[in-house]
């Protein structure tokens, strides 16, 4: 994930994607043959986004390099993670709703690495590792959109069982502090009814701090309906300032708030595991996410 003022893009890349319906509908049984990068750009004037699945004949990879398709991930030696990416994008409401490519290339360069994995469940099944919680990003279009530099964030998630089996709920932020350290905030609420909380403080070097959890305050319901909260040290510290994302069981947004007495601007997320369970939700999807078979 990265912004940089009136833009913000996220990269997701799937292998036994979790969104899929294709996955689940197919039991699950073989992760590579469901596989896909998720590109999503949010400029001010014409947001895309765009995620195709695709099966393992469109899958190669190695310990450096993922690729599916016409797009891939590599590491290269001097510590950068390079995205070459052309896909078909699908636009925003208010946007226009013809499809478009998209085409360019972002490259990541971490500033710290962190060394430590959490479990994000009550029991294992979930498990996340911001690898580098700060970053440098540079985004370089060659069409469907601007290009700018900002500053960016690199995780990683794997599990052993769906989604929706393992949460109701989740609200996870992302923001920058003074003196270049991060603070990220996961507040989760488990199938089992147990919750799960992380609040780290993570210096420059990658070296973790936990914190207390600020108290949670209410950003609104999104136009599906899914209820979003913020961390924030008071009442009113906590405010929504662009929708990115907004649909039946995700959202994604730019909030502010104020959390260790510091102000903080933080991308922000909220699943809902109760409403993705559903089979009309999933039903859905495909709209959003096509399937394609064959090598491209």
């Amino acid at each position: 994930m990265s912004t940089c003022g009136r833009h913000a893009v996220t990269v997701i890349a799937f292998v036994g994607s979790v969104f899929s319906p294709y996955y689940a509908w197919s039991g699950r049984q073989d992760p590579d043959d469901h596989v896909a990068i998720n590109v999503a750009l949010y400029s001010a004037d014409q947001p895309r986004w765009a995620m195709t699945e695709r099966g393992r004949a469109s899958l190669v990879r190695s310990r450096h390099a993922f690729q599916v398709g016409p797009s891939s991930l590599r590491w290269d030696d001097t510590g950068g993670l390079t995205l070459d990416f052309d896909e078909v994008a699908l636009p925003f409401p208010g946007a226009g709703w013809l499809p478009g490519r998209i085409r360019g290339t972002i490259r990541l360069v971490p500033r710290g690495v962190t060394d430590t994995v959490f479990d994000v469940d009550d029991k294992g099944a979930h498990r996340w590792w911001p690898i580098a919680p700060a970053a440098k990003i540079d985004v370089a279009l060659a069409q469907g959109g601007p290009s700018w530099r900002g500053h960016g964030y690199l995780d990683s998630n794997w599990g052993v069982e769906p989604l929706e089996t393992g949460f109701r709920r989740w609200d996870w932020a992302r923001g920058r502090l003074a003196d270049g350290r991060t603070a990220i905030l996961y507040d989760a609420s488990c199938r089992s009814g147990t919750r799960r909380e992380l609040a780290l403080c993570i210096a420059r070097d990658g070296t973790v701090e936990h914190r207390a959890l600020p108290v949670a305050r209410t950003l609104g319901r999104g136009t599906w309906g899914v209820e979003r909260f913020m961390h924030a040290d008071a009442e009113g510290d906590a405010r929504l300032i662009r929708a990115l994302e907004d649909g039946p069981f995700y959202t994604r947004a730019i909030v502010e708030s104020r959390i260790w007495d510091e102000p903080v601007t933080a991308m922000h997320e909220t699943f809902s595991g109760d409403r993705f369970a559903r089979s009309l939700v999933k039903a859905m999807l495909p709209f959003r996410m096509p399937r394609r078979s064959g090598r491209r």
